[in-house]
């Protein structure tokens, strides 16, 4: 990354810290000019880029037979020979509630409930994002969120859904991490939750590639979600096949509490309402991180943790965790935003304000945004958001300066964009539009930002 995304840039918000001219209008600044309308009504995207579909929901097909599964998620992108292997989640409930969607097959050695429709597609594609082929990873799982790339070369996909045995007919427990393999089909086999990494509503997760010690946000609300790091156990180290030796409460799970510099409880993220505020974390064990009785964020009083709401992707870079709240309503937090995106410092043991849009006064209008959910470290410098907001959505630039540009826009409807995600080469931005799920692959002249 070039540079430290140090600001925001958002129109008409009065409590934004920076302001500038219109983004999707402004001539110059970060970014790669206006928006031009699709012929084919898909994507809006800046002269010069294009963009071909990979997958989309019911459309393609699997190598299996099936078509692909929709609602599109949280994506990872590893190097293969032939070009770009994606790991795809697919943010599917219960099959009993899933009406009109394409749910994810249920394979035999490769299905955890049966009852649950979500889980993970592989896609293979050539060097310029063409694809080769598509096929299950992982099936019977819920509402596969986001998730995170390891160190070694997996995918984590987390379920967004803590579902237990006997509700809504499933036949186990939900609200864990799986491990999913782009090359080695079998390591898939007999999908096994990673409980050591607790038993909650579930988005994104991040390694540290030094420690491997795991950081994981939790999207949820009525009290709002936790940011958690799972500490490895002394002696471990990342690899392939390790995560599912690992017993039910090895290593230490906790949650973050944040100080301020003079010391002082932070109950919420949203106290952070200017670019550059720094808080002090320490980490708190959770009791019970099957959430037997209790729900891991509720066995905390305000005091003892710092909430945040909408906390959602995650993205290791910089040596830290980029992290997401996407925004925070008056009623459910103390004070009003349409998205935050902070880091954390592992070394130094911080948390820092990096990015922060004020309240979108006119979602329905092109130019501002609100609710980035998914986040990548871009390769060619500063950020790339996916949209999951109000009204028009985007893919959201922020250049190094700290400036927010559109990078496309979903002409269809107001369906969210989620996983953007580079090649290795830098060439094609991968990135999903959710519903009912399609898969992009975006090229054009890209630029350091």
């Amino acid at each position: 990354m070039q540079g430290t995304v140090a600001g925001v840039v958002l129109l008409g918000a009065p409590q934004v810290l920076l302001t500038a001219p219109n983004a999707a209008a402004a001539p110059a600044g970060p970014g790669y000019g206006p928006l031009l309308p699709d012929p084919a009504g898909r994507l809006a995207l800046p002269k010069g880029f294009t963009y071909r579909i990979v997958t989309e929901a019911g459309k393609t097909t699997l190598e299996s037979g099936e078509p692909t599964p929709g609602t599109h998620d949280g994506t990872g992108a590893f190097p293969h020979g032939r070009g770009t292997v994606l790991v795809n989640n697919h943010e599917i409930g219960a099959l009993a509630e899933a009406q009109g969607e394409v749910p994810v097959p249920a394979l035999p050695g490769l299905t955890y409930d049966p009852a649950m429709g979500g889980g993970c597609t592989v896609v293979e594609t050539d060097h310029d994002g063409a694809r080769l082929n598509e096929y299950v990873g992982i099936a019977g799982t819920s509402t596969n969120c986001a998730g995170g790339i390891t160190p070694w070369k997996t995918w984590l996909t987390c379920e967004e859904d803590s579902t237990r045995a006997g509700e809504d007919g499933a036949t186990r427990d939900h609200g864990y991490v799986f491990e999913v393999d782009p090359f080695d089909r079998k390591a898939n086999a007999d999908p096994t939750p990673v409980k050591a990494f607790g038993r909650y509503d579930h988005e994104a997760a991040a390694v540290d590639p030094h420690t491997f010690d795991l950081y994981l946000t939790e999207d949820a609300a009525g009290p709002n979600g936790l940011f958690y790091r799972w500490a490895a156990p002394d002696g471990f180290r990342g690899g392939k096949g390790v995560l599912r030796d690992l017993g039910a409460t090895d290593g230490e799970l906790a949650a973050m509490r944040c100080r301020t510099e003079d010391g002082a409880h932070v109950d919420d993220l949203s106290r952070g309402t200017e670019i550059g505020t720094t808080f002090r974390v320490e980490w708190v064990p959770v009791p019970d991180r099957d959430a037997a009785t209790v729900p891991t964020r509720e066995q905390f009083g305000d005091d003892q943790v710092t909430r945040g709401r909408k906390l959602e992707g995650m993205w290791w870079g910089d040596g830290g965790a980029y992290v997401v709240t996407s925004f925070a309503r008056a009623e459910d937090s103390p004070v009003p935003h349409d998205g935050q995106v902070w880091f954390y410092d592992p070394r130094a043991a911080t948390l820092t304000l990096k990015v922060r849009f004020g309240l979108n006064p006119d979602p329905d209008a092109d130019g501002a945004f609100d609710g980035p959910d998914n986040i990548t470290v871009s390769p060619w410098g500063g950020l790339i958001l996916a949209e999951d907001g109000e009204g028009v959505q985007h893919l959201i630039g922020v250049s190094g300066d700290g400036e927010a540009y559109p990078l496309a826009r979903n002409e269809v409807d107001g369906s969210e964009f989620t996983a953007p995600v580079y090649s290795h080469d830098k060439k094609v931005l991968f990135a999903n539009v959710q519903t009912p799920g399609t898969m992009f692959a975006i090229t054009g002249p890209w630029r350091p930002q």
